[in-house]
């Protein structure tokens, strides 16, 4: 649960996701290319996740690539193919040092061998048992598509009755989905636009979500702060009433 410790802000034990759109739009109003855009963005990440340890979030959720991203140009994929692998190489050492454990899920495999490689590597070197924040990137991810697959997965252990459909729970269908996450406190999307896009769908239960206009190259560490600092502010009910 968040705390204010006098002037510091603590958000132990809170999971927090961004939606992270408007790289594009970006690129286009500072006449710049698609992958201008997306390198702006991933600079805007480095700080946000140093923001994210500081803060003392249980975990940060980027949904950097959908299953629907898919449909894109394949000029802009090959470009944040190679983004992805130059990224990884150059902002692992700092993540180390600050110790964050990084956690990548999704249908990464999709964007070839290089970056499944550079995935492996980078999730082991940051394998800390107790890490100052959780990062977790969704990559090639689809909330549907996480929910199908699970669903399938526990059909085939009923099948070979390595489960029982009385004993399913809500705890049980998280161990089955491919998100690394329970339940998600606050979810932030940059670029206006007020919408999931298909993420998280099954953890997004009781979450606050925040919509925030600023396309995500100009998010900065001060406008997440206030954005935490709202959320600190909520009176979360979970549907129970209060007098």
């Amino acid at each position: 649960m968040a705390k204010k410790n006098n002037s510091t802000l603590n958000f132990s034990g809170v999971n927090a996701a961004i939606i992270m759109d408007g790289n594009g739009r970006w690129a286009k109003k500072n006449t710049l290319n698609v992958t201008s855009g997306h390198e702006r963005g991933v600079e805007v990440v480095r700080k946000i996740v140093e923001s994210a340890a500081k803060a003392k979030l249980e975990s940060l959720s980027l949904y950097a690539f959908s299953t629907e991203n898919w449909s894109r140009p394949k000029k802009e994929i090959l470009g944040i193919t190679k983004l992805i692998i130059s990224a990884i190489k150059s902002q692992l050492p700092e993540l180390i040092q600050q110790e964050v454990r990084l956690n990548f899920f999704g249908d990464y495999a999709s964007f070839g061998s290089q970056v499944e490689q550079a995935i492996n590597k980078a999730e082991e070197s940051t394998a800390f048992k107790a890490p100052s924040l959780k990062l977790n990137i969704a990559l090639g991810y689809g909330g549907r598509a996480d929910i199908l697959q699970a669903t399938k997965s526990m059909l085939i252990d009923i099948e070979e009755g390595e489960l029982s459909a009385e004993s399913i729970s809500n705890e049980t269908i998280f161990q089955y989905l491919k998100a690394p996450i329970e339940e998600l406190d606050l979810l932030i999307r940059t670029g206006g636009d007020h919408r999931i896009s298909n993420f998280l769908l099954y953890h997004l239960a009781y979450t606050e979500i925040q919509f925030i206009d600023t396309l995500w190259p100009d998010f900065s560490e001060e406008e997440f702060e206030m954005c935490l600092k709202e959320f600190l502010k909520t009176e979360r009910r979970f549907g129970k009433r209060t007098l």
